[in-house]
């Protein structure tokens, strides 16, 4: 529909209304809309955006700063990055409704909203704009849903596992094989498992706000702890880390957290890379940013990996793992969930030289 959408728009026949005929369907739509000019201006916002930010559609909003319209400093970051080239960027706050003159008071409204900024040509910037009230229920029941699920089936998992233990101290020699794929595949649910009470720790929003059991990190320790519990495997096929850096590259986060994002990193890049290779790590310091970039040295990313790898269950071509394990599809997912928690973001790419590439990038901790 969007495809077909925008072969109606590029007729020549339909230049002239365009701009006009967009405007109004936007007018309409049931999403907030905003935009920004590359000062951070506003130029156009929608109805739907002045009920939810509650601005009366008769006060003049065009052409005044982002800022002054909607008090978030938060949005105005988010914007900020957009612009900058990090990809799209997603905040939350709650929007607060004060009275505009002492002397007609109005009741104090306040809504959870979320926002979507999207950097458009010369420095423009679309900000998509909803409430989180419905939102935040359905999220909240999808995760109960999937904690209550996980729970009751690691109880299952573990008495198969103990089954399959006492199995393989005397196995026939025909049960041998049998016994092997069961066990290799009660372990692979019971990381299955692991791995979505994990994201759905990640993705509740106590996770997410949790700030006692931060402290100074030191990524490139972090690293080559992560590569030692993969070192068994990596050794296997004689695959080496080799980490490029300089100086310290300290941020400020939960080392556990940050362990587990590192190891999963680290873990995706051996599985893809040949015997006898390397997988390369290159932490770098850019301005207030620590980019903690992770390359296997295998055929690269497909362009549908490309758009979906970070997705939860997506798995990559099967073709392209150079080793028996197989994921669980939720790692890159968890390891963004973990980079967001943090403040920070994660984006993948192919190197012009061969290889995948991974990038993490998180705050710097200057103190």
């Amino acid at each position: 529909m969007i495809e077909t959408l925008r072969r109606w728009l590029g007729r020549p026949r339909q230049q002239a209304i365009r701009s006009r005929q967009l405007l109004d369907w936007l007018e309409e739509a049931s999403q907030g809309f905003l935009v920004l000019d590359r000062a951070n201006r506003l130029q156009h916002l929608n109805g739907r955006a002045r009920r939810l930010l509650g601005i009366s559609s008769e006060q003049v909003v065009k052409g005044r700063y982002l800022l002054e319209v909607v008090r978030c400093h938060q949005l105005e970051e988010s914007v900020r990055k957009a612009r900058s080239g990090d990809g799209r960027q997603r905040v939350s706050w709650t929007n607060s409704t004060v009275s505009p003159t002492p002397l007609h008071p109005e009741p104090i409204r306040s809504e959870p909203l979320e926002a979507i900024a999207i950097a458009g040509r010369n420095g423009s910037i679309g900000v998509f704009l909803q409430s989180r009230q419905s939102l935040q229920a359905q999220q909240d029941l999808h995760q109960r849903w999937v904690s209550d699920v996980a729970h009751e089936l690691r109880t299952p998992l573990t008495a198969l596992s103990l089954v399959t233990e006492t199995l393989a101290l005397n196995p026939d020699r025909k049960q041998e094989v049998q016994i092997e794929r069961l066990q290799r595949e009660l372990n692979r649910l019971q990381q299955l498992v692991a791995d979505l009470l994990e994201l759905n720790r990640l993705e509740s929003s106590a996770a997410a706000n949790r700030v006692e059991s931060m402290g100074r990190v030191e990524i490139r320790e972090l690293a080559s702890q992560a590569w030692q519990s993969l070192a068994p495997l990596a050794e296997q096929r004689s695959v080496e880390l080799v980490i490029e850096s300089s100086g310290s590259h300290p941020v400020r986060g939960n080392a556990s957290r940050l362990h587990r994002a590192l190891l999963n990193l680290l873990d995706n890049a051996l599985r893809y890379s040949p015997d006898e290779t390397s997988v390369e790590v290159r932490l770098r310091q850019e301005g207030r940013w620590e980019r903690i970039e992770v390359r296997d040295s295998g055929d690269g990313f497909s362009p549908e990996d490309l758009q979906h790898m970070f997705d939860r269950f997506y798995r990559g071509d099967p073709s392209r793992s150079r080793g028996k394990r197989v994921g669980s599809g939720l790692g890159l997912a968890i390891v963004e969930q973990i980079a967001h928690a943090h403040g920070g973001h994660i984006k993948a790419k192919n190197h012009p030289d061969g290889g995948a590439v991974v990038q993490l990038s998180l705050p710097a901790n200057k103190a």
